[in-house]
């Protein structure tokens, strides 16, 4: 009894050394890993410390900001809203009719979902930057670009996670209406959208807020928006002007923040 006891002892041991081996061996793998990328991506502190002189020559350049500029910068934050509004509302529309081919316990069959789960990886894929020089090049400069390329990213992004949130429902209402004969279209109105509606959405909240961040950038390719007015400024080296553009940004995103944040609050409450 006392050499199996110590016959078990060593094999407890023995696999508590394998699994530290284990980990060792992942953990040197890991930093193996980040020192390739570190090499490929050039990343090197000593150049950045180098260059903090420059940055602080640039940011005493913007200091102090042009208080007057902002007057002219009413109209561009309001184009900015209304493009992040709009590319939502879209990415919704886009988005809906797709999720519920791409939900793998929705979907008619198994060609349909890895279709539309395709067409979803490729719609948020592709940068809302590029998307946007793209419809720049179709329909001209202004708002309606980037109103076109938050709405195919954004479904592409909203697709997914309507899809994900439906196959993580309650499968009995589905059976319970299945068994008394209802159709696709009943079964998805009275057993998934009342499952997953509050979810969906805190998602399109988070979704707004993360498509006026965007709307601010895509003017920088000609999608109008507050953006224009950014890079205007840096190339005439007006950065007093930059440096209030920049600070009308924060100001949005932080209150587009707080305001969903608020909103996601009180949905998730009622939902209780």
């Amino acid at each position: 009894m006392i050499r199996i006891g110590r016959y078990d002892l060593l094999v407890g041991q023995s696999g508590g050394n394998a699994g530290l081996w284990k980990y060792l061996s992942a953990a040197v793998a890991g930093i193996g890993v980040l020192w390739w990328a570190a090499i490929g991506s050039q990343v090197s502190f000593g150049e950045l410390m180098k260059g903090v002189p420059w940055i602080s020559d640039f940011l005493g350049r913007m200091l102090p900001p042009n208080w007057e500029f902002m007057a002219k910068l009413v109209n561009p934050a309001i184009e900015t809203f209304q493009i992040a509004l709009w590319g939502t509302l879209l990415a919704i529309f886009l988005a809906v009719p797709v999720c519920f081919l791409a939900a793998r316990n929705i979907s008619p069959n198994l060609v349909v979902f890895h279709l539309m789960r395709q067409v979803l990886n490729i719609a948020r894929g592709i940068n809302e930057i590029i998307l946007a020089l793209i419809f720049v090049a179709a329909v001209g400069l202004g708002p309606f670009p980037g109103v076109l390329a938050l709405a195919l990213h954004g479904a592409g992004m909203l697709g997914k996670f309507f899809a994900e949130s439906i196959e993580d429902i309650d499968q009995g209402p589905i059976e319970a209406l299945r068994s008394t004969g209802a159709g696709p279209i009943q079964i998805i109105i009275f057993g998934v959208i009342p499952q997953v509606v509050t979810s969906w959405i805190a998602v399109i909240l988070y979704r707004f807020e993360t498509n006026l961040r965007q709307a601010t950038v895509l003017g920088m390719v000609g999608a109008g928006g507050i953006g224009f007015e950014l890079v205007g400024s840096m190339k005439l080296f007006q950065y007093q002007d930059t440096a209030t553009c920049i600070l009308v940004i924060v100001v949005m995103v932080m209150t587009a923040d707080y305001v969903s944040s608020k909103l996601r609050a009180w949905i998730q409450q009622g939902a209780r």
